[in-house]
């Protein structure tokens, strides 16, 4: 198999740099709605756990602590209502991190085959890429029926786009039927502007047995904790037994400060809620100054991504917006199928939505 870097395409943000470059050429600065980075503090609950925990000078588990995985599973149920044991929770340095080495864990090949949303989050396709893996990128996953593995990502990144109950079952139902596993990346479920995401492991969805599904999780946006790197996956006993061995080898271990920082996360409801309403508010003034200036929103149910087309080349709208000082991820990075939208954030400060509406409307 050829060395990993020799099938990667170059790392996606490193082209959109000059039009960071243009936009920054702005007399009032650049406004950069592109990577969706959370800016806004994270909760002092969270911190205070973190640095009371700073006394670590022992290794951690990969399994994580019993209060974590506890922690995972009492938030899954109470939010979600998918009832999880915590032997089938195994904490992640993050969900990139997970996403990225899935196949490696699992011992996947060239001679696999990887199903992603046609639209789609790139580290699906860069993890099958890694294994030199066959990558199918469909959204009419019923038919493929040799896949190894599939992904779905309910809401989505990057259009927001959520699956219904319905659907869920039926991709449940096709994954089992065909001997393939199937996992979903949930990272955006509580940031829901319409109606309510359905996690892939809720008993409406596939029954009472979570047999070939895995479900991953992120404290990242939820929690303004991107820069702890913490998530998780859960689902499948076996499964996750199985990754819990491989990650022990490998020394994927999530640092005691931090898994007890995701603890004290995953009991503050009341910080989600107030982080959610802030979001709305910005979701809302750059939704209204997008469609004031000719533009079309696609999907956006949920998420922290407005998914928006002026019916042209996503580049050309890029550059657009760069001459404007703003800084927008052209869809193509997400697939082909994203040539003619672009992807803007609402991960940004108040001040810099005001200025995005401004310069919107001046034209």
């Amino acid at each position: 198999m050829p060395a990993p870097g020799r099938q990667l395409p170059d790392f996606p943000w490193d082209l959109l740099a000059p039009f960071g470059q243009r936009a920054a050429q702005h007399p009032a600065g650049i406004v950069d709605l592109s990577v969706g980075t959370p800016v806004d503090p994270t909760p002092e609950a969270i911190q205070a756990a973190l640095r009371g925990a700073a006394n670590a000078p022992g290794y951690p588990t990969t399994a994580g602590t019993e209060q974590l995985r506890s922690a995972c599973a009492g938030w899954m149920h109470r939010r979600l209502g998918a009832h999880v044991e915590t032997s089938a929770v195994l904490p992640t340095v993050g969900s990139k991190e997970f996403i990225a080495l899935l196949p490696t864990l699992l011992g996947l090949g060239q001679r696999s085959h990887v199903v992603i949303p046609a639209i789609a989050y790139p580290t699906y396709a860069v993890s099958a890429a890694m294994v030199g893996a066959r990558i199918t990128a469909t959204d009419e996953v019923e038919d493929v029926h040799d896949a190894d593995l599939i992904w779905i990502n309910s809401p989505s990144n990057p259009t927001g786009a959520v699956l219904d109950a319905q659907r869920l079952r039926s991709i449940v139902a096709h994954a089992r039927a065909t001997g393939a596993l199937l996992i979903s990346d949930e990272c955006y479920i509580e940031l829901a502007w319409q109606g309510q995401p359905v996690s892939i492991l809720h008993p409406s969805i596939c029954g009472d047995t979570h047999d070939g599904i895995l479900a991953v999780h992120s404290l990242s946006k939820r929690s303004n904790l991107a820069g702890y790197r913490f998530g998780f996956a859960a689902g499948d006993p076996e499964l996750i037994g199985r990754l819990l061995a491989v990650r022990k080898h490998l020394g994927l271990m999530v640092p005691t400060p931090v898994q007890q920082a995701a603890v004290a996360a995953y009991a503050d409801d009341d910080a989600v809620a107030e982080q959610v309403e802030c979001y709305r508010a910005r979701r809302d003034v750059l939704r209204l100054a997008l469609e004031q200036a000719g533009f079309t929103i696609d999907h956006g149910q949920a998420g922290l991504y407005l998914w928006a087309t002026a019916g042209q080349d996503c580049w050309t709208t890029v550059q657009w917006f760069a001459e404007r000082g703003i800084l927008v991820t052209p869809g193509q990075f997400y697939g082909p199928a994203g040539a003619r939208h672009v992807r803007v954030a609402f991960t940004a400060s108040d001040a810099a939505v005001a200025q995005f509406a401004a310069r919107l409307a001046s034209g």
